[in-house]
C-alpha cells in the first residue's frame, strides 16, 4: 500500500472512530434513568440560566418601565413561566423522555415532527444571537486596543468555535459549566456591588419611566413568560436527570427562579446604572454594560455564551438525529451541515435588534404546545405514557396515521391567538396567558368531545423500566442510553 493510501485510510479511520464515538455517545431516544438530587438539578438549573442573554433581557425594560416595576414583573413572571417548566420537567422525570420525544404523546408518533422542527428553527435562532453577543463583545475589546473592527468576523469566529466544542467538547463544557456559574455570580455580585455604592436604591427607583421606549408592565411580563417558554424545551432533557420527582421539581424551580430573577434583575439594575450616571439606554447591547463596568464583564460574557451556546447546537444536532426511533441520522455529518447554517446565520447581526420579536415568535410557536402537553399528560392521560410512545409506527399514539389533528388544529390556532393579541389586538393582560389558556382549553375541550379521557388513575411506570405494549422489541441503547422500538410492518391509521 501506498503511503497516500496509508494517509487517506488513516483520515477515513480517524473520522469513522469519531462519528461511532458521537453516535454512542449522542442523547438517545428512549428512557433515561436519573441518578441526581435536589441540589444537583437546581445547580445544572443554576448554572443554564445563568448566561448573557438573560441579563441583556433585563436591560430591554428600564427606563420603559419603571426600575421596580420592572423588578415586580420580573419575579411575577418568572414564577407563572417557571410553573409551566417545572410541569413539563417533570414529565421528563416520570418517564424518562426528553421534551421533544414527550410531544409524541399529544401530537402522534409523526404529528410530533412538526414541534421538533420548531425546535430545530428556535435553537438555531438561539445559537446566531449567542454567537453575535460574543462576536460583539469581542470585536468592542479588540477595537479599543488596536482600533481595528469587523463585528460580523468574531462572530462567526466564535460560532465556529462552538461548532468545534460541540463535536468534540460538549462533555468538558457540560462538566464545567456549574463552576462558570460560580465565577458568574461572582462578577453579579461585583456590579451589583457597584451600582448601589455609586447610587443610593432611591435613586434607582426614582428613576423615570420612559413611555416613548415602548413598554408596558404587561409587555415586561410577556417577555419574561416567554423567556421561561423559551428554556422549557430543555426541561424534560435536564429533569430526567433527576432520581425523583419531588427532586426535579424542587430543584428545577428553585435553580430557575433564583438565575432568571438575578440575571434579569441585573441587567435592569445595569443600565439604570448607565443611565444615571449619564449615560444612553441601549438596550440588549453587551458593549454598553462592558464599557461601563470593565474587561472582566466582557470575558464573562464570553465564556458564558461559549458554554451555553455549545450545549444550544448539540442539543440543536441531538433533536434531529433522534427525530425518529428508526433510521437514525449519524451525528457527525448532521452536525456539521446544522454547524455550517449556524455559522452562516451568525452574520445576520440585524437579528439582535430583533430580539424581543424573537421572544414573541418562541412563545406564539411553543406556549400552545406546552399548554397541549400538559392537559393531554395530566388531564387526559391521567399521567401515565405507555411504552407505545418508544414506537415508530402503530400503538395508541399513532392516532391518524401517526399525527393527531386536534393537537395541531389548537397548536395552530394558539399560535395565530399569540400572535393576533401581540401585533393586532393587544390584550390589557398581555398574550401569553391568554394563549395558553385558549389552548389548553380547546384540547381539553376536544378529549371530553371525542371521550378520549382515560378513566382512573393508571399508575405512571418509568419507561426504562416499563414492559412494552408493542408488537416491537424494546431495545436499550449504550450507556443507559434510549431504547429504540423496532416497527412492525403494519399498523392500523384508524384511532385507538
Amino acid at each position: 500500500m501506498t503511503s497516500t493510501s496509508r494517509t487517506a485510510d488513516g483520515r477515513r479511520s480517524a473520522w469513522t472512530r469519531l462519528s461511532d464515538h458521537l453516535d454512542e455517545n449522542s442523547e438517545g431516544y428512549g428512557p433515561l434513568r436519573g441518578t441526581l438530587g435536589a441540589g444537583r438539578i437546581g445547580m445544572i438549573w443554576l448554572a443554564a440560566n445563568l448566561v448573557v442573554t438573560t441579563l441583556l433581557t433585563g436591560t430591554l425594560f428600564v427606563p420603559g418601565v419603571s426600575w421596580t416595576t420592572a423588578l415586580g414583573m420580573i419575579v411575577l413572571g418568572t414564577l407563572i413561566g417557571g410553573t409551566v417548566l417545572v410541569l413539563v420537567g417533570n414529565m421528563g422525570t416520570r418517564t424518562g423522555l426528553a421534551t421533544m420525544s414527550l410531544t409524541k404523546g399529544s401530537f402522534g408518533l409523526r404529528g410530533s415532527f412538526l414541534p421538533v422542527a420548531a425546535n430545530v428553527v428556535i435553537l438555531m435562532g438561539w445559537s446566531w444571537v449567542q454567537a453575535m453577543l460574543a462576536g460583539v463583545t469581542v470585536n468592542f475589546l479588540v477595537a479599543q486596543a488596536t482600533g481595528f473592527s469587523n463585528p460580523v468576523l468574531f462572530s462567526v469566529l466564535c460560532q465556529t468555535l462552538v461548532v468545534a466544542l460541540a463535536v468534540l467538547g460538549h462533555e468538558g463544557i457540560a462538566r464545567i459549566e456549574p463552576w462558570l456559574a460560580v465565577v458568574i455570580l461572582g462578577i453579579m455580585a461585583w456590579i451589583f456591588t457597584v451600582a448601589f455604592t455609586s447610587y443610593p436604591v432611591a435613586d434607582f427607583a426614582a428613576l423615570p419611566a420612559d413611555p416613548g421606549a415602548g413598554w408596558s408592565s404587561i409587555a415586561v411580563l410577556d417577555v419574561v413568560i416567554a423567556t421561561a417558554i423559551s428554556w422549557t424545551v430543555l426541561s424534560a432533557e435536564f429533569n430526567r436527570l433527576a432520581r425523583t420527582q419531588p427532586a426535579g421539581m424542587i430543584g428545577s424551580g428553585t435553580g430557575y427562579v433564583l438565575s432568571t430573577v438575578a440575571a434579569m434583575s441585573l441587567g435592569a439594575t445595569a443600565i439604570a446604572y448607565v443611565v444615571l450616571d449619564g449615560g444612553e439606554a441601549v438596550g440588549f447591547d453587551p458593549t454598553v454594560l462592558v464599557a461601563a463596568f470593565g474587561a472582566p464583564l466582557a470575558v464573562v460574557v464570553f465564556l458564558s455564551v461559549m458554554a451555553t451556546n455549545t450545549m444550544v447546537v448539540y442539543g440543536m444536532v441531538s433533536s434531529v438525529v433522534n427525530l425518529t426511533p428508526s433510521r437514525r441520522l449519524r451525528f457527525l455529518p448532521t452536525a456539521l451541515a446544522l454547524g455550517a447554517v449556524s455559522i452562516l446565520g451568525s452574520t445576520w447581526l440585524g437579528l439582535l435588534d430583533q430580539f424581543t420579536s424573537f421572544l414573541v415568535l418562541i412563545g406564539s410557536l411553543f406556549i400552545p404546545v406546552f399548554a397541549i402537553m400538559l392537559v393531554d399528560y395530566y388531564v387526559v392521560k391521567r399521567g401515565s405514557y405507555g411504552a407505545d410512545i418508544l414506537r415508530g409506527r402503530g400503538g395508541r399514539y399513532w392516532y391518524r396515521g401517526g399525527v393527531n389533528p386536534a393537537a395541531v388544529v389548537v397548536w395552530t390556532v394558539g399560535a395565530a391567538s399569540s400572535l393576533v393579541l401581540t401585533y393586532v389586538l393587544p390584550s390589557p393582560v398581555g398574550a401569553t396567558i391568554p394563549t395558553f389558556v385558549v389552548s389548553a382549553a380547546l384540547y381539553l375541550g376536544w378529549a371530553l368531545a371525542a371521550r378520549r379521557i382515560v378513566p382512573g388513575r393508571p399508575a405512571q411506570h418509568h419507561l426504562a423500566d416499563a414492559p412494552a405494549e408493542t408488537d416491537g422489541t424494546v431495545r436499550s441503547a449504550p450507556h443507559g442510553g434510549l431504547g429504540e422500538v423496532d416497527e412492525p410492518e403494519e399498523a392500523a391509521d384508524a384511532p385507538r
